[in-house]
């Protein structure tokens, strides 16, 4: 009723106020409609026509002053996007592509064809279950890279790679600020043992200073065939290799006797006998021990940080005699190396996916795994065993799960440290099932969950693809993985 003997000039203000409120919140709408609609990929050659996918894809800048920034592929949730959780992957290696491995190989709904000539639909994608954000990392994997010479001579240690994921996430929620209020969870596999707990305790902390750094609504994670602990994963590799038939007796006796895993540096002796182990995985696929080789005649798979041990030790400095031995990229797959690397360097992939057009002075072809990361890597931290501790203490959500016939980090060093963290048992050892067969074992812990995956290599969700969905179904959502016949 005083609106209408107000005089005309008041309500004329206010009417402009309001205007300018609407005009102002349409601007704020449009700038993160356009961050979106400028990433959306859109005729990505080679996808298939059908299902629908809503994906996006760039550059996160995760240091201003260097030009340095990640590259991001993100698909949103087959269905109802906006209420399934955020799900972030990170590949190990050092040095491998998440996107390489995890988005077109694992997990993503567009998998890559075995002729790399494009993509087909994944049925058992992860994106049923969650919206999926892959993340090339550290700088210089895949098409990640900064400004900064410098930033390509640096020696890349784990705080740094934190570092770098800790910023590319909170800059992503700023791009997709419909997403900072979501469920937030962590997933990957080999050294991404080392990434993703060290990820989830960075975001952990600091999300109890809300007045300084932006509140993270993360949730848990869970890892696959983690690189967790040097002595546990190294007695655990050595132990499966003589249980597994893969070495003599006298291989084992003498890795037993000359190599102390529990120190950070391996002694000359040691050395020789873990290289006559790995020699004798030469001929099989050390990550899946029963799966076939790939026998490309022009595979880049049969390169991946495959060199020999003596001259992994030169690399970097003269003491080889006592630098602790880094054999392998913590990947698998037979052939699909090549198929996504003759993929992705294609001008018109890049030119869709928005890849190299930020002033990227790294002109290197894209590759699935980067060697001089690898070779180059401070591997400082031998162990991340206490951030579980003070993780589960949190009351974060963490799983694990080891594929059973993968000789690179196998389940039998996993079991060593998961026990070794001396929590509380929940529920034994026992069968979980899919599809009316044993799909593994599992065990319930105060804080932690075991799986095992029967039959599946070092890439759980290549080998085991239906499985692995059930898999993540289950940590998602809260529901046991069934421990009994249907």
């Amino acid at each position: 009723m005083w609106i209408l003997g107000a005089d005309k000039s008041v309500i004329t203000i206010m009417c402009l106020h309001i205007l300018c409120l609407l005009l102002l919140l349409l601007k704020v709408n449009a700038k993160e409609e356009s961050y979106e609609s400028d990433d959306r990929v859109i005729n990505l050659p080679g996808q298939p026509s059908s299902p629908s996918v809503s994906h996006f894809s760039g550059y996160i800048t995760v240091n201003e002053d260097h030009g340095r920034a990640l590259f991001y592929w993100f698909f949103e949730a087959q269905s109802e996007p906006s209420n399934k959780p955020l799900l972030l992957w990170l590949n190990g290696g050092p040095g491998c592509s998440s996107i390489g491995y995890g988005a077109v190989v694992e997990v993503g709904p567009l998998i890559i064809n075995q002729n790399g000539d494009g993509l087909h639909f994944n049925t058992y994608s992860w994106y049923q279950e969650a919206n999926l954000l892959f993340v090339e990392s550290p700088v210089g994997v895949g098409f990640s890279y900064s400004n900064t010479t410098s930033d390509y001579l640096t020696i890349l240690e784990d705080n740094l790679v934190a570092e770098d994921s800790y910023n590319f996430l909170v800059n992503w929620l700023q791009q997709f600020p419909q997403f900072k209020s979501r469920d937030f969870f962590i997933a990957g596999e080999s050294y991404g043992g080392h990434y993703i707990p060290q990820l989830a305790e960075l975001v952990f902390d600091r999300n109890k200073d809300k007045s300084k750094y932006p509140f993270i609504n993360l949730k848990g994670f869970i890892v696959g065939n983690p690189k967790t602990d040097d002595y546990y994963d190294n007695k655990g590799l050595v132990e499966y290799a003589w249980s597994h038939a893969v070495i003599s007796d006298q291989q084992y006796d003498k890795a037993k006797q000359v190599c102390d895993f529990k120190k950070s540096e391996w002694s000359n002796e040691c050395n020789i006998a873990m290289n006559e182990i790995f020699r004798d995985y030469s001929e099989i696929d050390i990550y899946n021990i029963y799966a076939p080789s790939c026998r490309l005649n022009n595979s880049s798979d049969n390169n991946h940080g495959r060199e020999p041990l003596t001259k992994m030790m030169r690399i970097g400095n003269n003491n080889y005699k006592v630098k602790r031995m880094r054999i392998y990229f913590e990947g698998y797959d037979p052939c699909y190396s090549t198929y996504a690397e003759e993929y992705f360097n294609r001008v018109d992939v890049q030119s869709s996916f928005h890849a190299n057009i930020r002033g990227n002075t790294n002109n290197a072809a894209w590759k699935v795994c980067n060697n001089s990361i690898l070779r180059s890597y401070n591997f400082s931290v031998f162990s991340v065993l206490p951030i579980y501790t003070k993780l589960i203490k949190g009351g974060l959500k963490i799983w694990i799960y080891s594929g059973d016939t993968d000789g690179r980090i196998p389940v039998i060093g996993t079991r060593y440290w998961v026990e070794a963290l001396g929590l509380s048992l929940k529920s034994s050892w026992q069968n979980w099932y899919h599809d009316n067969q044993v799909g593994g074992r599992i065990v319930e812990y105060e804080g932690l969950t075991y799986v095992t995956v029967r039959g599946a290599g070092h890439l759980v969700p290549l080998n085991k693809p239906s499985e692995a969905l059930s898999l993540i179904h289950s940590f998602l959502s809260g529901q046991h993985l069934p421990t009994y016949h249907k």
